[in-house]
């Protein structure tokens, strides 16, 4: 008879009441990568015990000291000083240094990929020991408390957000599967998140399309497709550890790095994808140089726009994209202009679903967009949606986030892009704008909802956006008041 499973919210937070107790930790962020990297470690052996009695003469990437199983399962063995010792100069370095490439060694690629700039900031060898212990009390060989982990994962991001730096790698989950949904990844493309961050597209996508597989083949090439890149380290490292739950057995197709940072004239035909959903950092800057990987007409430091510009280049002609963009992106100028034109021009941007506030709550107040396009057409019409609260809700918050049930209108009006969306109609949340249009607004995609009535905003940032068009056009009234006195006084 099997053991019952373990509620894993209180064991959380039981870890999490040792860990405040050690000196080296400072802060939930440190508490939660410090919890994640021992997370890490002890999946990854439970996977491996399922492929040692699945697969014949299966071997480890790790050496046998270094597996959990080896220094971690005894609640009597190794602990304190020894313990500390253990983990600083032996397992971190070891892990670190891995030899391994993803082709030979995809596994071990993994590990050291996860463990680059991974820390143990514990200086308790004792207390380290009693979180070790209380993590043993999770089995993820149990499939119930591998459902469970989703529960858990949910909670280490929220604790995320606390810490005050989730904001730029964390959608929501109703967000991700509506994108996912009507992007609708197919067995056999190629999906790709340039800005992983925690998984959660990629998650959303391996879902949808293991719904299609029905033979081992099609499991190996579903797992083949994935890909992703993320800067950080503690979201490589949670998107890795939720990969590896949701049935990736080699995650090595997701890498640690900057996506920005190489020139996009590096990009080869044969490395171009069939689907990118992706949340990219907004509101950021790059460091410089890098935008010298890009065409100098389209030059900026601004991670969004850069964003933009890659994902276009690096899908394959008919190559679908869904993306969240900040109101910003819509409405701006200059560089941002140049980019909307080349977007509309060399693909079908037929779909904007506006936000409401909120979405994205507490970590940032920005309305957001989401834009569908598919590269090798250019844009004749963009359909916009504008996505309303549910009856009864002013805003979204932590206890009341955005759902995946409020998106059944836009699913319901969708219609088929093979087609052309011809089903489409207008409504009092629906709307269309043609590209002459759009073209003689200087590539403005701030369209406006033209059934809603007028309503007074209170939202600072369109407050600002209006009070610098007044500021504006005062002064080119100020400046054709000028001209006309000029040329009076010179009669």
């Amino acid at each position: 008879m099997s053991s019952p499973s373990v509620n894993l919210t209180p064991l959380v937070k039981s870890i999490q009441d040792v860990m405040r107790q050690d000196a080296g930790i400072n802060g939930d962020a440190q508490r939660i990568e410090q919890m994640v990297w021992l997370l890490f470690l002890k999946v990854f052996d439970a996977l491996e015990e399922e492929l040692e009695l699945t697969r014949d003469g299966y071997k480890s990437p790790l050496p046998d000291h270094l597996r959990w199983r080896a220094w971690a399962t005894d609640p009597e063995g190794i602990t304190g000083e020894a313990l500390l010792d253990f983990v600083n100069n032996t397992l971190f370095p070891k892990l670190k240094d891995l030899a391994a490439d993803p082709v030979r060694n995809p596994r071990g690629y993994v590990v050291r990929s996860v463990f680059e700039d991974a820390n143990n900031f514990m200086k308790s060898g004792q207390l380290l020991r009693q979180v070790i212990n209380k993590l043993q009390a999770i089995d993820f060989n149990r499939q119930s408390e591998r459902h469970q982990f989703n529960d858990l994962y949910e909670k280490i991001l929220r604790d995320l957000q606390g810490a005050g730096n989730a904001g730029e790698f964390y959608t929501p989950r109703a967000v991700t599967q509506f994108m996912v949904d009507m992007v609708n990844p197919r067995l056999g493309e190629r999906v790709l998140d340039p800005a992983t961050g925690t998984g959660g597209f990629l998650v959303c996508a391996i879902e949808h399309l293991r719904k299609q597989v029905k033979t081992p083949e099609q499991e190996a090439a579903l797992q083949a497709s994935i890909g992703g890149v993320e800067k950080k380290q503690l979201p490589h490292l949670l998107c890795v550890t939720n990969l590896l739950l949701h049935g990736v057995e080699v995650p090595s197709r997701i890498v640690h790095g900057n996506t920005l940072a190489r020139p996009l004239r590096d990009y080869t035909p044969a490395e171009r994808v069939d689907v990118v959903l992706t949340n990219p950092p907004f509101g950021g800057i790059e460091e410089p140089g890098i935008e010298a990987g890009f065409p100098a007409d389209v030059r900026t430091k601004e991670t969004a726009d850069l964003f933009l510009v890659l994902i276009k280049h690096i899908l394959k002609v008919n190559g679908r994209a869904a993306l969240v963009l900040p109101d910003g992106t819509l409405f701006g100028e200059g560089v941002k202009t140049r980019i909307k034109q080349q977007l509309l021009e060399e693909c079908d941007l037929h779909t904007i679903v506006r936000l409401p506030n909120g979405v994205f709550a507490p970590y940032t107040g920005i309305k957001t967009n989401l834009l569908f396009f598919t590269k090798g057409r250019p844009t004749k019409q963009v359909w916009y949606y504008e996505h309303p609260y549910p009856p009864g809700v002013k805003s979204y918050n932590k206890t009341k986030p955005i759902r995946i049930e409020e998106f059944e209108a836009e699913k319901a009006w969708w219609g088929d892009e093979a087609d052309g969306f011809a089903a489409r109609v207008e409504n009092e949340r629906a709307w269309k704008v043609d590209i002459e249009t759009l073209r003689a607004e200087n590539w403005n995609l701030d369209q406006k909802n033209p059934h809603a009535a007028e309503a007074e905003s209170h939202d600072p940032d369109e407050l600002l956006r209006e009070y610098g068009k007044l500021q504006a056009e005062a002064q080119g009234l100020r400046e054709q008041l000028k001209a006309m006195l000029t040329q009076s006084l010179g009669a």
